[in-house]
């Protein structure tokens, strides 16, 4: 494995086997992921049915997730919770792959969406509550470094393995994976998780008498989006992204192989393999360079991808189109899945709804995620796939737009005219522009320096 970067903060055995919990989670959070499609369509599926079958389980996320961040929040079982969503998914993929009937499939992803966003939550909700605020940037890439190499390691076993033996030697390796999750997660020690710090609310031991009272009740959706202008901004702009983003990588591989081009099993592994080594060094250059400059061209840099990724799709029907597409596909995930994170747990820091707030985010661009595919599906069932990937570009385009122009204009510096009214996402705003400048009260809510 990969060597984790050293941070300066205590619990290294349990930084470890965080690394190593990332690294086999990958192959059995997103369950079957691209696979799906492929095992569908060799069973005779037409591509909108796969997409309503996806779309099942992206609605069933994004019902789930805020409730599961909340769930974490105020658990002080994060381990437990997360092995008990782990052994869920492998059972939901291990009915769909003995049964891949429609109404088996719809379950199956249900499943899979709902204890899918319960581990997003826990693996956030550990992570805060080992690492010191001040490293967490450095974390959530070092997080996000070691979850790619693990969907490069599975991708490439998946498609040697299917080669050779079909699509159903892909279920026996997310079987194998998900057993040596549980073992890191095991071996993490649980005294090692501040739970107090995990949920946003400040060091545990400042509040040693109500470890589990006097906590104020989970936010819903729409409380945790109206509070904080900035994060209902965010929230709009991921909805936008993930609405064009979601189908792009299945539906990729469903042109090639419906068009005779590739091998099922080891095309798809191949752009997945793509993908996941790009988002490797994307993931943790992100890391360091948020905890320096902050998210802003992260989050316009990932956003940007998108769109171009797009247009080449739709123009190059050819084997070769996977290298650009997945470069850039690599480049905006590796991005994303670190600015994303950090900047909510920044923005909220002190409430103690951290997860409960990434979940509400996470809900809204999962409607965008949810609705992806079934529009995807339809698109190229009537249109053909160049013109769905022209689409989905075309609302990726959109969600660069609104952050531009609607989320990026409303960050000024803290104290200038038209600054937002006080409160935690003020104390982001110096550092989310690239700029030193803070209020006073900024200064008591805001993450350290050099932090988001």
């Amino acid at each position: 494995m990969m060597a984790t970067p050293t941070l300066p903060t205590a619990h290294t055995s349990s930084r470890s086997w965080l690394s190593g919990l990332n690294f086999f989670l990958a192959d059995v959070r997103d369950g079957l992921g691209p696979f799906l499609g492929v095992l569908l369509a060799s069973h005779g599926w037409r591509a909108d049915d796969i997409g309503y079958v996806m779309a099942a389980g992206g609605v069933a996320g994004m019902l789930a997730i805020t409730p599961m961040g909340a769930w974490v929040d105020t658990s002080r079982r994060k381990r437990t919770l997360l092995a008990g969503s782990t052994i869920a998914l492998m059972l939901a993929t291990a009915a769909l792959w003995r049964v891949p009937s429609f109404g088996v499939a719809i379950a199956s992803q249900v499943v899979s969406g709902a204890f899918g966003a319960l581990m997003g939550a826990g693996v956030m909700g550990i992570t805060l509550g080992i690492v010191e605020q001040r490293d967490v940037s450095r974390q959530l890439g070092t997080n996000e470094a070691w979850n790619h190499a693990g969907n490069v390691v599975a991708a490439a076993l998946a498609g040697l393995a299917g080669y050779r033996w079909g699509l159903s030697a892909v279920f026996a390796l997310m079987a194998l994976m998900g057993c040596a999750a549980l073992a890191c997660l095991w071996r993490i020690h649980p005294q090692d998780i501040d739970h107090e710090r995990a949920r946003g609310g400040g060091p545990a031991s400042r509040q040693p008498e109500q470890p589990e009272q006097g906590r104020s009740p989970a936010p819903s959706i729409l409380r945790v989006l109206t509070d904080s202008r900035e994060l209902g901004l965010l929230a709009i702009t991921m909805l936008l992204f993930h609405l064009g983003n979601a189908a792009m990588l299945p539906l990729f591989a469903q042109s090639i192989v419906t068009r005779g081009l590739g091998d099922p099993s080891a095309f798809t592994a191949s752009i997945v393999i793509v993908a996941q080594l790009v988002m490797i060094p994307a993931a943790l250059w992100a890391g360091r360079h948020a905890g320096r400059h902050g998210y802003r061209a992260l989050i316009i840099a990932a956003l940007s991808a998108l769109p171009l990724r797009g247009l080449v799709a739709a123009c190059w029907e050819s084997p070769w189109a996977l290298i650009p597409v997945q470069v850039l596909d690599g480049i905006g995930a590796g991005l994303l899945g670190v600015a994303l994170p950090g900047l909510v747990a920044c923005l909220l820091r002190g409430t103690g709804h951290v997860n409960a707030g990434l979940g509400a985010v996470m809900a809204i661009q999962g409607a965008g995620a949810a609705m992806s595919p079934a529009l995807a599906g339809w698109i190229a069932h009537r249109f053909g796939y160049s013109v769905a990937f022209v689409a989905l570009g075309i609302v990726a385009a959109i969600g660069l737009l609104t952050c531009r122009f609607g989320l990026l204009s409303r960050m000024h510096p803290p104290g200038s005219a038209g600054a937002p009214l006080a409160g935690h996402g003020d104390a982001l705003i110096g550092t989310f522009e690239g700029k030193p400048e803070r209020t006073e009260a900024a200064r008591t809510t805001a993450c350290p320096s050099g932090s988001p």
